[in-house]
Formats: structure tokens, C-alpha cells, sequence
């Protein structure tokens, strides 16, 4: 027994286009850092070379949540959808860590490079990065997998930035250790930006109890009902983002269960799903 819900349908055409443009961002920033000999523009390759993966991911996660429960899989196929956004914003946490090594290595070893290739490189990354950030912010309001991609793009755009200001300051005052200073910055916002997303992500399949839940106010509120006597178990967990299940261990006097069923659920967060075992 539960509330009814709309989901919103993630867009596959607009993970495709923004597939597509990634690709060209990559393979554009690999030319790019071996005919400049930037470290950044070569490390932003590999950054965007995630997303592509980040994205394939998400589109292959949100399909694979449609898919109808069999005897394998009871529940379904839409905890996939957390498990992608638990491995997307964890991998951008150990990319912003490996940035932040190689930047460090950078600004004691500063070379020399030819900052054009990286002006050039950083301007289209930007351009096309925003143009995806675009196609998926809708997509980003209501999936929190697509959610931990979508700040895969925005942050690229944010490295984009600082790898084209740092271009400029080499190209026209030889400043080459600043490259590695926004790095690190760059690098430290990805890991707080992907902080939330990994956190909100885990406790679901750890199966923890939804954060606007109080459990004890739930469980006295029942016990207050009429007809019941008391409440030994009680469950609550999320599927996804969007689902949340509750199960009950009560003992009740013969009363109308259909009644109790309605009252209960008025003392629930919208979207639960009741189960009550009646010992």
C-alpha cells in the first residue's frame, strides 16, 4: 500500500549529444597536451574522459531502472540508478585527489609551455561543456544519478576555466607555476561538490533510515492509534531517491486492518510503501 508518484523520464537523446561532445573535448585535449606539452590540458583529457564513462553509466543505469521485477530481483532494477551515482561521484573524488598530486608535483617542477594550444584547447572545452551542462540541467532536478554527472560537466567547466586562465598568465607573463595553484583548487571543489552525492547515495544502499524520518515520533504516533496494542518492529528504508518502504511488527485488537492501514499512513512521508506483519 503507498502513494502513487510521476517520474521523470531522463532525456537519451541529450546523454547522446552530450556522449558526443565529450568525446570531441577528449580527444581535442590529448592533441592538444601533447603539442603543448600542458600536463593540465592532458589531465583535463582524462576528466573528461570520466564523464563520457559517467554518462554511458547514467544512461545505461536509468534503463536499466525501468526494467520490471523478476524472481531474481524482487525489488527491481532501480537501486542501479544509486549504485551508478555512489561510483560517479566516487570517482571524481579520486580524480580531484590524483589532480592534486600531480599539481603539487607541477608547482615545485614548473615547465615551460606553449600556453596557445592550451588558450585554443580550454575555450572549446568550455564552450562545449557548457552546452551539455545545459542539455542535462533538467534531467540533474530529478535523478540524483544524473544529478552526480551532470557535476561531472559543471566542474569541467569550472577546470575549463582555470586551465584558460592559467594559459593567459603563461602566454603573457610567463606566471607557469599558476597552473598548478588553480589546479589544486579546482581539485578541492570537486571533492566537496562530490561529497553530498556519495553521502546521500551510501546511506541508501545502506539501507538507512531516510533523513526526514524520526523513527520514535513514528512509532509512538502508531502506538497511540486506537486498536493498537504495540509496535515491536518497525522498518524504514529507501529503494531509491524516490521510494521509501516501511515495515511493521504490530500487535493490534480485532479492528478494521483496511482502517489502520489509512491511518498509519497518514503519519508517513509521501511515497512509502506499507508492509505490517500482524504476529
Amino acid at each position: 500500500m503507498g502513494h502513487h508518484h510521476h517520474h521523470h523520464h531522463v532525456s537519451g537523446k541529450n546523454i547522446g549529444i552530450a556522449v558526443v561532445l565529450n568525446l570531441l573535448i577528449t580527444v581535442g585535449q590529448l592533441a592538444g597536451g601533447m603539442l603543448s606539452g600542458s600536463m593540465a590540458l592532458l589531465t583535463d583529457a582524462l576528466h573528461n574522459f570520466s564523464d563520457v564513462l559517467s554518462l554511458l553509466l547514467s544512461w545505461f543505469t536509468n534503463r536499466l531502472a525501468k526494467k520490471p521485477a523478476d524472481s531474481q530481483y524482487t525489488f527491481g532494477y532501480k537501486r542501479a540508478e544509486i549504485l551508478a551515482a555512489f561510483i560517479n561521484a566516487f570517482t571524481l573524488v579520486f580524480i580531484a585527489l590524483f589532480l592534486i598530486v600531480e599539481a603539487v608535483k607541477r608547482f615545485w617542477h614548473p615547465e615551460e609551455i606553449d600556453s596557445s594550444w592550451v588558450i585554443y584547447f580550454a575555450l572549446a572545452s568550455i564552450v562545449i561543456n557548457i552546452l551539455s551542462v545545459v542539455l542535462l540541467h533538467n534531467d540533474a532536478k530529478h535523478s540524483l544519478n544524473m544529478k552526480s554527472a551532470y557535476l561531472h560537466l559543471l566542474t569541467d567547466v569550472m577546470t575549463s576555466i582555470a586551465v584558460l586562465i592559467g594559459g593567459l598568465l603563461m602566454k603573457y607573463y610567463q606566471i607557469y607555476y599558476i597552473d598548478s595553484l588553480l589546479s589544486v583548487l579546482i581539485a578541492g571543489y570537486l571533492i566537496y561538490s562530490s561529497w553530498g552525492v556519495i553521502k546521500h547515495s551510501l546511506r541508501i544502499l545502506m539501507q538507512a533510515t531516510p533523513y526526514e524520518v524520526d523513527l520514535d515520533d513514528i512509532k509512538n504516533k502508531i502506538i497511540s492509534l486506537e486498536g493498537v496494542q504495540s509496535v515491536d518492529e518497525i522498518h524504514m528504508w529507501q529503494l531509491n531517491e524516490h521510494e521509501i518502504y516501511a515495515f511493521f511488527k504490530i500487535r493490534f485488537s480485532e479492528i478494521d486492518k483496511s482502517v489502520l492501514l489509512q491511518k498509519i499512513e497518514t503519519l508517513l512521508p509521501s511515497h512509502t510503501f506499507i508492509h505490517i506483519c500482524h504476529p
